[in-house]
């Protein structure tokens, strides 16, 4: 089955928009009063569900009925932001791609209706369109498959539902934002990357501009050798709170020698800024750089995007004061790499979050081991 306005360059699909009457289910909702799912579309839309794509509803219908059926056929938990109304339907696909962050390009439209595949892609060019004949083979093609499973996109979903209702909160709190904050009962989780989530720390690597210090991507073969090399530590800090799971949301690449640590990279998630999780994440690692009584050196790089990466340094604490510790580094891999440096101090934890981690994570090197490692 060909798609329609398909680019040449496919990329993966983000979100899939669904019609309802004779797309998503068999049968028009407010003619035929009851409709059939045919279970190879339910089977669709768990499967894309698995794989971390997004599903929407966009449907010409009333939408207490609509939706209640949805509820009825054990659907409605699967899409987010649904759209049941009578307006145009490309005014409804951009105002899912608007809430949703999404570029166009990412989104997928099927109807069952040429006239409105065709209202979509004249005002929505970039949106990808299929016929309702398509539904049951689009897990097959490749812009439904993504490269890699992670375990934050096997729940993503679920991660964007918590992110509405703790947004509809927000505007609603009226106190200032370190009450809201602290209302949320953050938990910061710091651990060890396990081989299972390095995929998601090499997305982290790549895909966040703003809050990578160094805007250097690490592929998944390089991060797997650091994480069997004894003098690395690769951390990876996941949020949650009473809304649910912010996933995955930091990650810390650090190397240890007796005199200093050497931070080669942080990365966070925009999606966190918010909640200061990057702030907090350098207050722990340099109350655990006072604990082990060494320096702390930090890469940062400066890009045209990381300038808050940039002031959460500095309001850290870190400055280009010189000191001897830095010759106990490697030259940098990549030029303009700037070394800034911390002399730590005790931290008394955070206001707003509380954090679950082990001491055994970046504890100081037992002496033979420090010298072995210098």
């Amino acid at each position: 089955m060909t798609t329609e306005a398909v680019p040449a360059q496919v990329s993966t699909i983000k979100c899939l928009v669904w019609d309802l009457d004779n797309t998503l289910w068999q049968g028009t909702l407010l003619e035929d009063g009851e409709v059939v799912l045919a279970e190879t579309i339910r089977d669709v839309i768990v499967e894309l569900d698995s794989r971390g794509i997004l599903q929407s509803v966009c449907s010409r219908n009333d939408h207490d009925p609509a939706w209640a059926r949805l509820q009825a056929l054990g659907l409605a938990e699967y899409f987010v932001l649904p759209e049941i109304g009578w307006g145009r339907k490309s005014d409804a696909v951009h105002r899912i791609a608007e809430q949703l962050n999404f570029a166009p390009g990412t989104i997928a439209f099927i109807d069952d209706q040429p006239a409105e595949r065709a209202e979509v892609t004249y005002h929505l060019p970039e949106v990808r369109c299929y016929p309702a004949e398509a539904a049951a083979t689009l897990t097959d093609l490749p812009e439904f498959t993504p490269a890699v499973s992670t375990v934050d996109s096997r729940r993503r979903r679920e991660m964007y539902q918590a992110g509405f209702r703790r947004d509809a909160e927000r505007t609603e709190f009226d106190g200032a934002d370190e009450d809201f904050l602290r209302s949320l009962e953050l938990v910061l989780h710091i651990g060890p990357a396990t081989e299972e989530q390095l995929s998601r720390v090499e997305e982290l690597t790549l895909r966040t501009s703003q809050m990578n210090a160094t805007g250097v991507h690490y592929s998944d073969a390089t991060l797997r050798a650091l994480l069997r090399d004894p003098k690395h530590e690769i951390l990876v800090a996941a949020m949650s709170d009473r809304f649910g799971p912010h996933g995955a949301v930091g990650v810390i690449l650090i190397e240890k020698h007796s005199s200093v640590w050497h931070l080669r990279l942080l990365a966070t998630s925009c999606r966190v800024v918010s909640f200061g999780a990057g702030s907090t994440l350098l207050a722990w690692l340099g109350d655990r750089a006072h604990r082990a009584g060494v320096h702390f050196v930090a890469d940062f790089r400066p890009t045209d995007r990381n300038r808050m990466m940039e002031i959460a340094y500095r309001f850290a604490g870190f400055d280009d004061e010189p000191c001897h510790c830095r010759d106990a580094l490697a030259a940098p891999e990549v030029a303009g790499v700037e070394r800034l440096h911390l002399l730590p101090a005790e931290w008394s934890g955070s206001a707003t979050t509380r954090l679950e981690t082990t001491d055994s994570i970046c504890a100081p090197a037992s002496a033979p081991e420090a010298a072995r490692r210098s």
